[in-house]
């Protein structure tokens, strides 16, 4: 059942639509920012954009950050909303429970499908974010073994590569997130959009609470509130504190609502 949910995910045309728009953007900015005068010169400005502007194989770094705060995540609640309240929608949901399989299994198989959809398109956004970069922006040479950290100290290529691997990995798990509120909102209705918009709304609260004072005292209980955090990983030495604090609220999150799935899903009447 795992390997007909990973074909049906990966066979769908707008699977690819999605994963080429989400990188329509970065390469846009990559571009502007390469013809005209609007970015500041290497070495000018915040340090994050003056090490992407001195080696563009930082670039996927930055491709990552944005699309991470709207645009991906917007994806990833799209297909979750979409992975059991779909089926319910199209009215083939109960024939897929009349299998032997049981409920458990094919929630299991649709958040396994998720899972590739959200590290498949991670992976595409920084490889399409290394070539851009580094076709478009200043590129060390590799024979110097070295480039230029966050924090203007230097790296080297083992060590970027594994950042860059530690960063997928991180944003990946921060998009699992995401997904767990979209799966979650699809076991509760059979309409795919009013499940995408419940995750999102959850989303856009929580951003939307993380820039208010008065909710200081939530704020590090947010969702949202260490996507950016990878960016620590390229600091030298790397800022460990919100990594692992971002990782360990996302597991909560994600722990929690696929008990809550399963549990609504296996004890609901099914009739679509």
């Amino acid at each position: 059942m795992i390997g007909v949910e990973l074909r049906k995910m990966f066979r769908r045309p707008r699977t690819w639509v999605t994963i080429a728009v989400l990188n329509a953007l970065p390469v846009l900015v990559a571009v502007l920012v390469q013809l005209t005068d609007l970015a500041p010169r290497p070495g000018e400005g915040p340090p994050f954009l003056s090490a992407v502007l001195t080696n563009g194989a930082l670039f996927p770094l930055a491709a990552l950050a944005i699309v991470l705060p709207l645009f991906l995540p917007i994806a990833v609640a799209v297909v979750a909303g979409d992975a059991v309240a779909g089926e319910a929608q199209a009215g083939t949901l109960r024939y897929l429970l009349v299998r032997p399989a049981g409920r458990t299994r094919l929630l299991l198989a649709k958040l396994v499908a998720l899972m590739a959809f959200v590290l498949v398109t991670v992976v595409v956004v920084a490889a399409v974010g290394y070539v851009v970069g580094t076709t478009l922006f200043e590129a060390q040479p590799v024979a110097a073994g070295a480039t230029t950290s966050v924090s203007g100290t230097s790296l080297t290529q083992q060590e970027l590569a594994g950042r860059s691997l530690m960063a997928i990995g991180y944003v990946t798990v921060s998009m699992l997130g995401v997904a767990a509120f979209g799966l979650f909102f699809s076991t509760l209705t059979d309409s795919p959009l009013a499940a995408a918009l419940g995750a999102l709304a959850v989303l856009v609260t929580s951003s939307l609470l993380f820039t208010l004072d008065a909710a200081s005292p939530i704020a590090p209980y947010l969702p949202t509130r260490y996507w950016l955090a990878f960016v620590d990983l390229f600091r030298d030495p790397i800022l460990w504190r919100d990594v692992v604090r971002g990782l360990a609220l996302q597991g909560v999150y994600v722990g929690v609502l696929l008990a809550a799935a399963w549990a609504n899903f296996t004890t609901k009447d099914v009739t679509s």
